[in-house]
């Protein structure tokens, strides 16, 4: 473990084939950053430094993702169950746990699995049904569905990748290299696998309908002009009991790397 100041630590490690990243001053309140289908725990760069003064800050690869190991099967719960694994390992409790995207299903999932890790969620640019999804941008389609996927993601070159990213923002992106080499690492059987895992997630029943009940505190954030899923489709959480909702101007689908500032204040709690 290496120190960054007296208070403030950093830790890259391995967790039960996991990849965690664990920055902040470790007897500060924990906090779970969570990444999309399409991304890993690197693309929350721009956002841990400034959640890291307040937080002990883990950031994981999910299974299949980035520098964690495959799985066989990637259903959300199993997503969320082996996410669980590393927390316990790590002995961590009562978490605010933030996802985006499809990360926020798998911490969904673990409200519903393990209420006991959880205390507060952020969903951050989170979907709450199919039926608010957008027609997708043509380079996705192409990655994401074969017949072409299966040949164009072994032959990906970095500017594919961050095209491929940037056709879900509004504004411009700055893609980290770490990230983009964590997502060359991917394998377009487990990105595919994790998409249809998501899909009938959300098919079963929507976000909002599984956490009418759960009793944690929520905070929503969408950007108002996200190209992936209806900016207005985030109302529907206002079904879950005492959910907060706030809009990003001008951002799309990837407020981490469009506004991080504006992100990381509002995860912080701190009014923009």
């Amino acid at each position: 473990m290496s120190e960054s100041s007296p208070t403030q630590t950093h830790h890259d490690t391995t967790v039960r084939g996991l990849h965690v990243v664990i920055d902040g001053n470790p007897a500060a309140p924990p906090l779970l950053l969570i990444h999309g289908s399409g991304a890993t725990g690197s693309t929350w760069a721009p956002v841990v430094p400034s959640l890291a003064t307040e937080y002990r800050v883990i950031t994981i690869d999910l299974p299949g993702c980035g520098r964690s190991q495959p799985a066989s099967t990637y259903t959300v719960a199993q997503q969320a169950d082996r996410t669980a694994t590393v927390l316990d390992e790590l002995g961590v409790r009562n978490l605010k746990v933030v996802g985006h995207s499809s990360g926020g299903y798998v911490a969904t999932a673990l409200v519903e699995r393990r209420p006991d890790l959880v205390g507060e969620l952020v969903l951050v640019s989170t979907g709450p049904s199919h039926a608010a999804l957008l027609p997708e941008p043509a380079i996705i389609r192409v990655l994401a569905s074969p017949p072409l996927g299966p040949l164009v993601w072994g032959i990906r070159t970095d500017s594919i990748i961050r095209r491929g990213l940037a056709a879900t923002a509004a504004a411009p992106i700055t893609v980290p290299d770490r990230a983009v080499a964590d997502l060359r690492k991917t394998s377009y059987r487990a990105f595919r696998a994790i998409l249809d895992a998501n899909r009938d997630y959300i098919a079963a029943q929507t976000v909002p309908q599984r956490l009418i009940d759960a009793g944690k505190p929520l905070l929503v954030i969408f950007g108002d002009s996200d190209p992936r899923w209806d900016p207005a489709s985030a109302h529907e959480y206002e079904a879950v009991p005492g959910a907060k909702l706030e809009y990003l101007r001008g951002v799309g689908h990837l407020a981490m790397l469009e506004d991080g500032d504006a992100l990381a204040r509002l995860i912080l709690d701190r009014a923009l």
